[in-house]
């Protein structure tokens, strides 16, 4: 059942950037945001008030770089096993993985491609049976060049196929197109680079073909070549992209695209316990190098999507949202605009911004109730006290709204 109520904020955050508002008075009507205002006395009386001056008040987050058919376990053997899983085993665990999502305020996804194409089903045949009220863009199969990287999350064109030959025979209802253009980055040798995995003319006859068949193309790129021949092919948004360097991201601000920079995976190999000494310094050069990239973004203006690339070794789902928003802030960005890239920058790359990512008059009442003031924020977004969605409280570990 949808309700109409009103709610006081302790601490607003709208998911523009602008900054935080005290002491707000939100009126909901019919799942819908009616009026966003300053509080006034009298507005504590209100017969249906939900009184959270406790709390802050956010927009429910976006995940824009996730792999769903993966889990953030470090444990090999689990790891090796799903990589193998059969539709039903890697539904329930899609499904699970979702929850977690949920768990943690996070009501849209954008995967990023598997080996079997088992989330994109899991979309079509199961998401609306398991009643979970959450947005989920897939990919389906990935796309990399043969002997390349990208084996877990794709394929490479049939022999004798190009790749936008390819893209244009897809006959699955996917949500967008994800290539891989480049390798992974390397543990050993810090700021390795490896050359593109496409041709340039290739990779814009794809990007075109996926245009023309209504699809957006993410590309995992990282160096400087394979992402500026992503960047004149034409794609959407730039999936990574370490030790892409300032000639390109000055790119990316003069055309506003998008770049989600999942700083988070390198973290967390910096600080696994058994990686190694030199691999874990190697990891932390690169989110040192990642951090000063995002640093020079913010000064350029190029539009940030958060992602996490949950799924991969030791990025869980959900949660490592939040850890990809304290590193935004320590590349110096306001809490405000970290959040943004969270929510509204987040929904307008996913192309969401009509449903999801602000808290403004006319939008649907999706937002998330955190317990204590903006300076605890990161702390109690893990999880957050309560999740609404178009204006209905979502009962945590019932897949219900109440």
């Amino acid at each position: 059942m949808i309700e109409s109520f009103s709610l006081f904020a302790g601490w607003l955050i709208d998911g523009t950037g602008q900054p935080l508002r005290e002491n707000m008075f939100i009126r909901v009507e019919q799942g819908l945001i009616h009026s966003v205002r300053r509080a006034r006395q009298a507005d504590m009386y209100a017969p249906d008030l939900v009184n959270c001056s406790h709390a802050t008040v956010l927009p429910a987050l976006l995940d824009a770089h996730v792999h769903l058919c993966m889990s953030g376990t470090t444990a090999e053997e689990l790891r090796r096993k799903q990589l193998n899983f059969d539709f039903d085993m890697a539904g329930k665990m899609i499904r699970s993985h979702l929850m977690d999502h949920l768990t943690y305020g996070v009501v849209a996804i954008r995967d990023g491609g598997d080996y079997a194409a088992h989330a994109l089903r899991y979309k079509h045949q199961k998401l609306a049976q398991d009643q979970l009220p959450i947005h989920l863009l897939a990919a389906g199969k990935g796309w990399r060049s043969r002997g390349r990287y990208g084996r877990l999350i794709g394929r490479p064109p049939q022999d004798g196929k190009s790749l936008a030959e390819a893209i244009a025979e897809q006959n699955i209802q996917a949500d967008h197109v994800k290539i891989a253009n480049s390798g992974v980055n390397s543990l050993t040798h810090f700021g390795k680079e490896t050359p593109p995995q496409f041709h340039a003319g290739e990779l814009t006859a794809a990007v075109r073909t996926a245009r023309n068949k209504g699809l957006r193309t993410m590309v995992h790129a990282n160096g400087k070549k394979p992402v500026r021949q992503a960047l004149q092919a034409g794609c959407h948004s730039i999936e990574h992209g370490y030790f892409m360097g300032p000639d390109n991201l000055q790119w990316m601000a003069d055309r506003q695209v998008y770049w989600v920079p999942t700083a988070y995976s390198m973290k967390v190999y910096a600080d696994l316990p058994d990686n190694g000494s030199s691999r874990a310094d190697v990891a932390r050069k690169n989110l040192d190098h990642q951090l000063e990239q995002m640093a020079a973004a913010r000064t350029l203006q190029v539009p940030i999507a958060l992602g996490t690339d949950a799924g991969g070794l030791g990025i869980n789902h959900g949660q490592a949202l939040s850890e990809e928003i304290k590193l935004l802030m320590t590349a110096g960005y306001s809490l405000e605009w970290s959040i943004r890239a969270a929510t509204w920058d987040a929904a307008r790359l996913l192309g969401l911004d009509d449903e999801l990512g602000v808290i403004k008059k006319g939008m649907p009442a999706t937002f998330i109730v955190a317990r204590g003031n903006p300076h605890c924020l990161m702390d109690s977004l893990c999880p957050p006290e309560q999740l609404y969605i178009r204006g209905t409280l979502w009962s945590g570990g019932d897949t219900r709204l109440t």
